[in-house]
Parts: structure tokens; sequence; C-alpha cells
């Protein structure tokens, strides 16, 4: 199937691919049509864009790539031009390809998608020829202006005509995932957060240990959030409910806007920049909440952005590696908050590092056993601790062997 592209500048999207040919990141690529919707996503979950700013984005000419390295995940976001083949002989598909871990295809909803469903069909199999092990990922995007009757009978003509088009190909095996998105709502980092737990190897141990701690603390919810990105890297098993991910989403900007606000009084006992524990006892003088501050009166944001790098992990070629920061295990103080709702549930926060933070929603009762709640999270963070000290392990190995088979191939070649 061929498709006629408008001309574009090759020069550069070659200039950015051989830039980007030497980073050994795992890749996350970002397609679809021209207007819709490519850049809106990867500034707002990525570059914390007011979704409203994104009207006055132009389309995107050449290949965006952004290293998400102030994030808990380290990978690569590669925003790719609508109107360029990267199939086409003049691109080594093998390079672009070759080192994917999942491919997002982003669908305009409030639009006639059957030229978008034609190019989603080309991409996905020319993609699985290069790359079998590639996550196929559907955004169906801009749906907050619709109904939600119109919405479900959306994707599922969008999932139908798609099933019919790769069974006519015989190429059913192909599975992929769709998701009804907005930037406007929670749906996008949802659906981020979902994509991104398919590329973690770490995610099985991850869901027992939350599961351990939900039975033992008698926690109804809780969910493992990157701060910066707000995309939960794990929860327990019992199903995702979106209001009550939307409440632990939404308590990570209600901390970090207190701390702009009011900084802080205290620091930490040993300097490091973290926030520090309230002490006053739940409930006491009549308080609906209450929340830890920066040591140094420094909102979150700010002191993820100044910081430098730390312990920055291997990565896996096709597998976002997972930081973790100097001190993990040891007394320092973390950040802690409090939320009591008006319907009497709790929704309790508690600092695993720097970058990763756990969130629980469970009742006003259980929580009056909060020391019990307080050991099994030291528990919980020193086994989380160990899970990454593995992986970082097994990821030094795996890029050490892989750079010996690289040179092995240099010097055949030399000979």
């Amino acid at each position: 199937m061929n498709y006629d592209y408008p001309h574009i500048n090759d020069s550069e999207i070659t200039d950015t691919l051989e830039d980007s040919a030497g980073s050994d990141k795992p890749r996350i690529l970002l397609m679809g049509l021209q207007r819709s919707g490519k850049s809106s996503i990867q500034r707002v979950v990525f570059g914390k864009m007011p979704p409203n700013d994104t009207l006055y984005l132009e389309s995107t000419t050449k290949i965006q790539k952004e290293d998400i390295t102030r994030s808990f995940i380290d990978f690569q976001i590669w925003d790719f031009p609508g109107q360029v083949n990267f199939f086409d002989m003049a691109y080594d598909s093998q390079e672009i390809f070759g080192a994917v871990g999942a491919l997002i295809f982003v669908i305009d909803a409030q639009d006639d998608y059957s030229e978008a469903l034609h190019r989603l069909f080309f991409t996905v199999t020319s993609a699985y020829r290069v790359n079998q092990n590639i996550s196929f990922e559907v955004l169906i995007h801009k749906v907050d202006g619709l109904s939600d009757d119109y919405k479900i009978d959306t994707q599922r003509d969008v999932q139908q005509r798609m099933g019919d088009m790769l069974a006519d190909a015989q190429m059913e095996h192909i599975h992929l995932s769709y998701y009804l998105t907005s930037i406007y709502d929670h749906s996008i980092y949802e659906a981020f957060s979902k994509i991104i737990q398919k590329l973690i190897r770490e995610l099985p141990t991850l869901e027992n240990l939350l599961n351990v701690l939900c039975q033992n603390s008698g926690i109804d919810k809780a969910y493992l959030f990157d701060t910066l990105t707000k995309i939960y890297i794990a929860t327990d098993s019992s199903p995702v409910d979106m209001q009550s991910y939307e409440l632990c989403s939404d308590m990570i900007d209600v901390i970090i806007d207190i701390e702009c606000i009011y900084g802080a009084q205290v620091s930490s006992p040993n300097g490091r920049l973290s926030i520090s524990d309230e002490e006053d006892e739940y409930g006491n003088g009549g308080d609906e909440n209450h929340h830890g501050m920066n040591g140094n009166g420094r909102s979150l944001q700010d002191q993820y952005d100044q910081e430098d790098d730390v312990n920055d992990d291997n990565e896996s070629q096709q597998q976002p590696s997972l930081r973790r920061t100097d001190g993990v295990g040891q007394n320092e103080s973390e950040a802690s908050s409090l939320i009591k709702l008006d319907n009497g549930d709790v929704l309790y926060m508690r600092e695993v590092n720097r970058l990763l933070v756990l969130i629980c929603l469970l009742r006003h009762d259980n929580f009056e056993k909060h020391g019990l709640i307080d050991y099994n999270f030291q528990c919980f963070k020193e086994a989380v601790t160990e899970v990454f000290e593995f992986s970082q392990k097994r990821n030094n190995q795996q890029q050490q062997q892989q750079q010996m088979v690289h040179l092995s191939q240099q010097q055949s070649t030399n000979e």
C-alpha cells in the first residue's frame, strides 16, 4: 500500500536519525496523521504544558526526540511527523524500529479517521516485519467533546475495521491495544501508565509487593507513581477505579502547590532535599489534611529539575530502566502527606525515593492503625529497593554483553 507523502526536507530527518542512532535507550514512538495530537500529548504528559497552550503548537516537521531522564522510568520518546513515510527505502527501518519498545499511533476521533486507519494498518504491519516484539498501542484521541455512547461506538468501529483489515492480510496475530484519551482529563495519563507497565519487567514483582502491603495494612487501593509525569508504574491487583486514580493523581499536584505557597519550616536531619514528616497526630485540631514540606522551601518540581541525575541505570534494549537514588533504604526523612476526604476515606502518601511515591486509599477506621501501616511501608520500601538493585545489576550485565558483541562484530568487519 503506497501513500502520497508531501515533500519534506529529508536532510533534517536524516540528521535527527543519525544523532539518535548512538543512543541505546529504549524508544517509545508517537506516530499518526498530521494534527492528530501527537505533539500535544508529548508536551502535556512529559513537558507539563497546560493543555490549552497546545492549541498554539505548530505541526511537527522533523522527529522530536526527548529523553525522559528526570523521571523514575528512563527511555526516549520520539514524536514523528505525520507526513513522512519512514518505511521508504531512503530510511533504515531496522535502525528506527529495531530498538522500539512501544509504537503509539494517535487517531483523531473528531475527524474522519478512514485515512488514519489505512495508515495505521500500513505502519503496524511494516513495523511488525522489522521487530515482532513491539507493543502496538492505539490512542483514539480528542474524545473530550464526544458523548459516552459515541466514544464507545467509535472505539468499537475502529477495533472492528482494524481487525478486518488484519484478518484480510492474514496478520490477525498482531495484537493492538486501544485507549480513549484526551489531554483535558486523566485518561491520557492512565493510558500511558498501562503502556509503560507493559515495558517494565519488574511489574509482576511490584504488583505482588503491593498486594501484600494492601492485605496486611487494610488498604483499599495503592499506586506507585512516578512523581514528575504522574504515571503509575504499578498498582495492586484490585480493579483500577478512575475516580480513585484521579484522586491519587491530583494529590501529587496538591502537595506541590502547597509547597510552592508555604515552603517549609524544618529540614531533614541529614540535609537531603526531602519533604519532612509533620509530627501532628492525625485529626488534631480538626485539620482536614496536613502535608510535609521541603526542607529548604523549594517545591518538589524545582527540587527535581535543579538537582543532578544520580545513579543512572543502564538500559536493556527494549525496556525502560527504573532509576533509584542514593540513600534509598537508609533512614532519611521521606516525604509524607495525609488528606482526609469528605466521605471519611483517607489518602495517604509516602515517598519511596525522590522520584517515586506510594499513594494509598483506605478507610478512616483502618488508618487508626497508622503505626502498623508505617512499619509495613518500611518493609515494602526495603523490598522495592532490593528489586531495583537486582534490576540494575542485570541491566549492567546485559549492557556489558551487548558491548562485547558489538566490539566482536567491529573486529570481524575490520578483518
